[in-house]
């Protein structure tokens, strides 16, 4: 499906469903409110899908977008750019974190090279090809991308969660792999919510007091070079994205016009996240905020989108780890809507 018929295809969250919801919510075994956070989410995800109680999240599919960057040049990482790709093999291999929480909750997880930089074995189950090109431009130097690249993998996000929705997933999750991209990513989210460069710009994998000062050097002179316009989501993520940052851009996007939750896991995916708001607001009743990085731009990207994380653990792997950790959260709050008892059925006094 194109950009613009995704996006002509999300609609706002249904009111009734959500009136439905809290009504329900009313009449249940347990205090009003008293599951606080997980009674908010099963009504937003009734509005969703449009009928009280919405379905179980399950089963759940997470799609680990993997790309290279330019920027990497700029040596704001210590981390090698191979790795992405020799990381693309631990996934299919399944070694990694995201493999083993998503076997933990059930989920099924698959690898989506969309601008890996090195040639990762080809054929293997779990893995989706979909390079657009072999790693972005430096964006201290140029764009990152053509408007065509950056379409192409805004569109192949979309069409990889419309795949996974017709193969039965009745939730989605971000996640994603790429050495040096968390620059990027502090770049979109300085570029969306108009934040300072310090403000949203963190350690990722680890740096030191000198090399963080330069990455915020970095982020400052691509932004400066390139004044991407909030208002041409596609050219914020051409001029300073990455591939898989449009890709999951588009994920969202194809999440929220089939009306499936999305799990939007760290720094990297609510940048996107954040592209996705921008090409279609009403894409926000999707989203449902996994956790909270580590990482200062997620606290400034979950705030501009008006999520809160379900869970705080100190994280800022990536990968879809911390999605994946909340997805059994996401479940729990759908299941009280199906299995908890009303105070008539279970012959419960109210107060």
């Amino acid at each position: 499906m194109t950009l613009e018929r995704t996006v002509a295809a999300i609609r706002p969250a249904d009111e009734p469903a959500m009136a439905a919801a809290r009504e329900l919510q009313a009449r249940l075994t347990k205090p009003a409110g008293s599951l606080g956070a997980l009674e908010d989410l099963s009504v937003r995800l009734a509005g969703l899908a449009g009928t009280s109680p919405p379905p179980l999240p399950d089963p759940a599919a997470v799609a680990v977008f993997a790309g290279d960057h330019g920027v990497h040049a700029q040596r704001v990482s210590p981390w090698p750019q191979e790795v992405t790709a020799q990381m693309v093999a631990n996934f299919l291999a399944g070694g990694a974190v995201v493999n083993a929480f998503a076997r933990q909750a059930g989920a099924r997880v698959v690898v989506v090279d969309v601008g890996v930089a090195t040639p990762v074995p080809t054929g293997g189950p779990g893995l989706i090809e979909a390079n657009v090109r072999r790693g972005t431009r430096d964006i201290t130097v140029e764009a990152a991308l053509t408007r065509d690249e950056c379409r192409a993998a805004v569109e192949a996000g979309i069409r990889i969660a419309g795949e996974l929705v017709e193969a039965g997933a009745k939730c989605l999750l971000t996640g994603d792999m790429g050495i040096a991209n968390t620059t990027p990513a502090a770049a979109l989210i300085a570029a969306f919510t108009g934040t300072d460069p310090a403000g949203v710009t963190g350690r990722g994998t680890g740096i030191d007091d000198a090399m963080y000062a330069h990455k915020v050097g970095v982020v400052a002179a691509a932004l400066a070079r390139h004044t991407p316009d909030p208002a041409d989501p596609l050219g914020v993520l051409a001029s300073v994205g990455g591939l898989e940052h449009a890709a999951l851009a588009g994920f969202v996007l194809g999440a929220a016009a089939h009306r499936v939750p999305v799990i939007i896991d760290g720094v990297i995916a609510v940048s996107g996240a954040l592209a996705a708001a921008a090409f279609a607001p009403d894409a926000v009743a999707a989203m449902v905020a996994g956790h909270r990085s580590a990482e200062p731009g997620a606290t400034v990207a979950l705030a501009h989108l008006g999520l809160g994380p379900l869970l705080d653990l100190g994280m800022r792997l990536g990968e879809g780890s911390g999605a994946v950790l909340a997805l059994p959260v996401v479940a729990a709050a759908v299941r009280v809507l199906h299995e908890v008892a009303t105070f008539d059925a279970a012959g419960v006094s109210e107060k």
